[in-house]
């Protein structure tokens, strides 16, 4: 066991996002796209984690492991189901655990686009609509004017860049062609030439959607700081941990360039760039490197490498020079022990980077609770809480316990 001194205002949290966990996102675009045929999800959200209603008991559980921030986001489409048209219900819900998580001492960390968005804004084009990001902006400042005098940091967009970081991995033809159905289904059904998702996205109009959200992160963020200039804005990008194997870093820094360069260029501008990280890729001279025979894997079939992070958050620094906040970091496995051997000596590795000078604000675990992982359905575990998926009672996991004790060590 080490001891470690943190920062004193470090943030110690757990995240989550709304479409994930709340349930009955119904006017949604990736509810809609979950029930056409064929669909590229492997099951309906459904109920998730019926965190709609048990939102005050989730908030209870980040107290409950002695943690001072939770990470959750606001659904654009509950907030405006119908274009220009706003449910204050909704508001009143959001702004009730923002004010919750003040009355416990919670630092809230709000993401305003965590991949999912109205039904009505996906039959527009999602991003590619050149009016997108001034739409995007105007339920920013509807949010803003509710309860952003109460938040800590602004999340503005969730990873604009995995569908780029997904192009990279070694997914199936199959896999390709039934994302192109689902969205030929949905635009069918919708009766729309082009019914698009946030993180559902053809290769041919990747650069396309990365423009669109990068000007609804520089329009969103306009609208946030004019409400309240003084809050932290940023955004948060998938982040693996890309290594050299061997002396030719060429397939690296390809896959660097594409998936990474823009954002990180874009995140120099900003408050502060959330990381996210899951794993370590390594890359030779020839495409990416398999684990050796009997490495223990995570459920995406890479190596379990607690130092990704490490090497994540200080590429990140050095390519930015802003200061980063870990707003997910995690790994998928169906052994808790796995989960809570892991999370130790990831922070022992974040430690090490800010003792080199690195910024770090916080560190936010992924996830609070066992949900909906987009399209593995409810197949890919990564919670710190198991959620009966009959009657959504949460039991806490031997690493949720794991995580408290190790902050509290750090905290003291």
């Amino acid at each position: 066991m080490t001891d470690l001194s943190f920062p004193t205002d470090f943030l110690w949290g757990a995240a989550g996002a709304g479409h994930q966990i709340e349930g009955d996102n119904s006017t949604s675009d990736t509810w809609y796209a979950e029930l056409v045929s064929p669909s590229v999800f492997s099951e309906p959200s459904g109920k998730a984690c019926d965190s709609w209603n048990r939102w005050r008991e989730d908030i209870g559980l980040v107290v409950a492991m002695g943690l001072t921030s939770y990470r959750f986001s606001v659904e654009w489409a509950r907030i405006e189901p119908a274009e220009g048209t706003y449910d204050e219900a909704a508001l009143d819900r959001y702004e009730a655990m923002v004010d919750e998580c003040v009355a416990q001492g919670l630092a809230p960390v709000v993401t305003f686009s965590h991949f999912t968005a109205p039904h009505w804004f996906a039959m527009r084009g999602s991003w590619l609509d050149p009016e997108a990001p001034t739409l995007f902006a105007r339920y920013c400042d509807q949010v803003m004017a509710r309860f952003g005098d109460r938040i800590a940091y602004a999340v503005t967009l969730n990873e604009p860049n995995l569908p780029h970081v997904l192009s990279w991995l070694n997914l199936p033809d199959f896999v390709r062609q039934v994302e192109r159905a689902t969205l030929e289904a949905a635009s069918e059904k919708a009766g729309v030439a082009a019914y698009r998702l946030g993180n559902v996205v053809l290769p041919e109009e990747l650069d396309a959607m990365e423009d669109g959200l990068t000007a609804g992160h520089l329009a969103g963020k306009a609208a946030i700081k004019a409400r309240r200039p003084d809050l932290p804005v940023g955004f948060s990008l998938a982040i693996m941990d890309d290594v050299v194997d061997g002396d030719d870093p060429t397939v690296r820094d390809g896959k660097r360039a594409e998936c990474y360069q823009r954002w990180l260029e874009l995140a120099r501008g900003d408050d502060f760039l959330g990381v996210q990280n899951y794993e370590r890729v390594p890359y030779d001279a020839h495409g990416q490197v398999s684990p050796p025979e009997g490495t223990p894997v995570n459920q995406m079939g890479t190596a379990i490498e607690p130092l990704s992070l490490a090497g994540a958050v200080r590429y990140a620094h050095e390519s930015t020079g802003v200061p980063i906040l870990v707003t997910e970091h995690g790994i998928s496995v169906d052994d808790d022990s796995l989960r809570a051997s892991f999370i130790e000596p990831s922070l022992v590795g974040l430690h090490d980077v800010m003792a080199e000078g690195v910024p770090v604000l916080g560190y936010l675990h992924w996830t609070l609770l066992d949900n909906f992982e987009w399209v593995f359905g409810y197949a890919h575990h990564l919670g710190l809480h198991e959620v009966d998926r009959e009657t959504f009672e949460r039991t806490p996991k031997p690493s949720a316990g794991v995580y408290a004790d190790l902050v509290k060590r750090y905290r003291s």
